[in-house]
């Protein structure tokens, strides 16, 4: 739907990801002075088929963005729930293959902008530019990556930009106003401010700060 062929591209594809739709809608909510809505949900759970459908029902039931999770065997940043259903989905057989099948599947029944949310180690050992490649060719919108430092992204984020991705880099509530600025230029699409800090999950109060 949204993915544009590109003669000449970078990766065998010749498919450009759809960093740019993702610029637009959150774009569009800004004029609507209003908060875009992103969703998340990971890939495989409880059965790939399954992931996919609750998927795009966020999008229909109005979510402007999706984040789908690679499930990672030790999800050091994520709570009990994200936990479970990681290990579930991995259990289950998981692939990456079948967590960029329903980036595809979700983008081309819903249109919204799709990213990938994922530890870096997966990316790694996949091979950042095949990664960056088979995301945009998915018609994914870029990665969300909590735990690459920036300092470290070079490699992802040229393969990233050749092929039409966003890097959202998360920061910390801890950030002090130069990191802050380090992340925001570095990164592209939006950024990821963590609410608190510790494991995702629900909470009964948040703090202040």
């Amino acid at each position: 739907m949204s993915t544009v062929e590109t003669p000449g591209a970078a990766g065998a594809t010749g498919t450009t990801g759809t960093a740019e739709l993702l610029s637009s809608v959150l774009a569009r909510a800004a004029e609507e002075d209003r908060a875009a809505l992103i969703g998340y949900f990971p890939a495989g759970f409880p059965t790939v088929e399954d992931g996919i459908r609750a998927a795009v029902a966020m999008a229909e039931g109005g979510c402007d963005v999706l984040e789908v999770g690679l499930p990672h065997s030790d999800p050091v940043l994520d709570g009990p729930v994200i936990q479970t259903a990681d290990d579930i989905a991995l259990r289950g057989g998981l692939r990456i293959a079948d967590v960029l099948r329903t980036i595809r599947e979700v983008h081309a029944a819903t249109g919204v902008p799709v990213l990938c949310m994922t530890y870096w180690n997966p990316v790694d050992r996949y091979g950042p530019e095949r990664f960056a490649a088979e995301l945009a060719a998915a018609g994914g919108a870029g990665c969300i990556l909590p735990d690459l430092p920036v300092e470290e992204s070079e490699a992802w984020r040229k393969a990233a930009a050749r092929h039409g991705l966003a890097t959202v880099f998360v920061v910390a509530p801890s950030s002090r106003d130069a990191r802050l600025a380090t992340i925001t230029a570095a990164g592209s699409g939006f950024v990821y401010a963590a609410s608190l800090m510790g494991v995702t999950g629900t909470r009964e109060s948040v703090g202040a700060e």
